[in-house]
């Protein structure tokens, strides 16, 4: 089976990426999830379940954020109601919030979220024994480490194969600290499209922005792995995540069909070179004018990453 799990950055997009043929919808709320299109509150995260299931399309709800003193008491109402709306699976990436939901006896299932942690088996099966369902791989693993883990696991591990890299994430307002202390207060929210490069390597262009969260940095490029979507398949990590965070609208949803009409054409046996670069240039010219796309860490030798 390949599952493929989309983000929804409202309430007509999710209509629309359910029609489209996705598996799973990730939404959530900024308060208790990191990095969302748009943070939904209880009652459209209960709308869009009940749209969600009557096309048969699970949901699974962020729950990924690193949850300090000012939150955590809200975390287990919050995942009491998730469970009586009927959600389908959590992604958690916080031990404290497994505790809750194991303590307090919630029926959410909750798939492992520590980001770029998440890099070897033996991590992922320690938390599978203590309940997890699935696990969220950290998007910097070549395929040759890739190969390696997955005949090792038990449970869906999830890939990301389109969309925006977060590479940094700090708990402080760091921009709004450097507009500060330049006293020129600036908009550092993601519409403001603020990006930051490295000294004399102009080309580089790390996407920034903050919200309740903290800080969060980006890759230059976005990533792209419908070419290496057949290897995939052949090592069994058929669990693939597309991220529209910086691709709003409806070119998301286009670029979402598109990976359906791979995963249809992988399952049938058809899919093809010929295909492979129709879907590619597809994807290429709707994605966000100003954002690169490639392949990520995925074509990388592992002794180059460091």
């Amino acid at each position: 089976m390949i599952e493929l799990i989309a983000t929804a950055e409202s309430i007509e997009q999710a209509q629309a990426l359910i029609e489209a043929g996705v598996d799973t919808l990730y939404i959530g709320e900024d308060f208790y999830g990191l990095r969302l299109p748009t943070s939904f509150n209880l009652e459209e995260i209960e709308k869009i379940t009940k749209i969600a299931h009557g096309g048969k399309t699970q949901i699974c709800v962020a729950v990924n954020a690193i949850m300090h003193n000012d939150r955590i008491d809200f975390v287990g109402p919050y995942l009491k109601k998730l469970a009586e709306i009927g959600v389908d699976r959590v992604a958690i990436g916080d031990p404290g919030v497994i505790h809750i939901l194991k303590t307090e006896k919630i029926p959410l299932p909750f798939v492992y979220d520590a980001q770029i942690m998440v890099t070897s088996s033996k991590q992922i099966n320690f938390w599978v024994k203590r309940g997890a369902t699935g696990a969220v791989l950290a998007r910097e693993l070549p395929y040759d480490e890739l190969k390696i883990l997955a005949p090792k696991i038990d449970v869906p591990a999830e890939l990301l194969v389109y969309g925006a890299t977060c590479i940094h994430q700090s708990k402080r307002p760091l921009v709004e600290n450097y507009f500060n202390f330049i006293e020129k207060p600036e908009d550092t929210s993601k519409d403001r499209g603020l990006f930051i490069s490295e000294p004399k390597k102009p080309e580089t262009h790390y996407s920034i922005y903050e919200d309740i969260n903290g800080t969060h940095i980006f890759a230059t490029n976005d990533l792209n792995l419908v070419s290496g979507l057949e290897k995939l398949v052949e090592i069994g990590l058929t669990q693939w995540k597309l991220e529209g965070i910086f691709t709003p609208g409806q070119d998301f949803v286009e670029i979402v069909k598109l990976f359906v009409v791979a995963k249809e054409a992988l399952l049938a046996g058809i899919w093809n070179e010929s295909l492979l670069e129709e879907l590619n240039q597809k994807i290429v010219a709707l994605h966000p004018e100003k954002r690169e796309l490639d392949e990520g860490f995925f074509i990388k030798d592992p002794d180059e990453v460091k």
